[in-house]
């Protein structure tokens, strides 16, 4: 299935969430219809006005937000009281300020992480979830992002790992996040076009052939805000969102997932589908993971297009 025409956004507006933080939210589709919560990856990344896509505007009520420091949300790429539990009560205050009763959570790679520890604080809000390139944060998987998606992708890997001088390598992430939060600009953007470079070479089954151009605020927030939650395992204790399953495991849920997904190799996905036997999974034989991938696209608009009737009980 290809995806719906573009549309615009009808309503719009920053929230005021505590700490110095006002996150930007926008509203389009049906004013009436079903919600659904786009919850976007990085951490960092932000949303964009091609996500409304993947949904039909004349049946969902489609919301975009961009979480603490990402987007259009301010400050831009602060890490200050920025965590997961923030993110979740952030996504409480929208809803109740927006009058929604319970939402459809549509993630991909850490949006998949945060839908999931969401729906499992607030089961009760959940109409259930697509999900796509399923990341669990485990330490397994954060050390394979920085040190193991160089196996396939040796070139962006070596680049990665050399950005660093000598001296600083053996401090990894340590170092990274020294650099990525320095306040010279002079030093933080080149680390975080370096980071988004790395991350940008490995996202997609056929990669671009175009080099990546110059890091701008939203390229500094997700090399800047992905460090942070790396560094703090994000904020979840180990195994916490398999262990928690049983909050949401009657919701309905499908789980998208590209078969040479490096970023969010499949086993995860196939483990938290183990762990949830109501939820069917879709592995996309021909996509990584990137989610405008045509392959994953198409299936992320039907897996969407599939869960209407659990939304409606039809």
């Amino acid at each position: 299935m290809e995806l719906f025409p573009p549309i615009e956004s009808r309503e719009s507006g920053w929230l005021p969430v505590g700490d110095g933080h006002e996150i930007h939210w926008e509203l389009s589709g049906n004013p009436t219809g079903p919600v659904v919560l786009f919850v976007h990856g990085g951490p960092g990344a932000g949303t964009q006005p091609a996500y409304r896509r993947f949904f039909d505007p004349g049946f969902w009520r489609i919301l975009l937000v961009d979480q603490r420091g990402c987007g259009q949300s301010r400050p831009a790429a602060s890490v200050e009281a920025n965590t997961t539990a923030d993110l979740i009560a952030d996504f409480e205050r929208l809803r109740r300020h927006l009058g929604i009763e319970r939402w459809l959570l549509f993630g991909g790679s850490w949006g998949s992480t945060l839908a999931l520890a969401y729906g499992q604080a607030h089961p009760t809000r959940c109409l259930g979830f697509v999900l796509r390139g399923v990341f669990l944060f485990s330490a397994a998987e954060i050390d394979w992002f920085l040190t193991g998606m160089g196996r396939f992708f040796p070139e962006a890997g070596r680049r990665f790992a050399t950005f660093l001088p000598p001296e600083e390598r053996e401090e990894g992430l340590t170092a990274w996040r020294r650099r990525l939060n320095h306040p010279d600009p002079a030093i933080h953007l080149p680390a975080a076009r370096a980071w988004c470079a790395y991350e940008e070479a490995c996202a997609r089954l056929l990669p671009l052939a175009e080099e990546p151009g110059p890091v701008g605020p939203s390229g500094l927030a997700l090399a800047r805000i992905e460090a942070h939650y790396m560094a703090h395992q994000g904020f979840l204790a180990p195994g916490q969102l398999l262990n928690g399953m049983a909050a949401i495991r009657h919701l309905p849920a499908i789980i998208v997932q590209g078969r040479y997904d490096v970023i969010c190799p499949p086993h995860t996905a196939f483990a938290l589908a183990r762990a949830w036997p109501g939820a069917l999974l879709r592995m996309v034989p021909d996509a990584g993971h990137a989610a405008m991938e045509p392959p994953l696209r198409a299936a992320l608009v039907e897996a969407v297009e599939r869960i209407k009737a659990a939304v409606t009980g039809g």
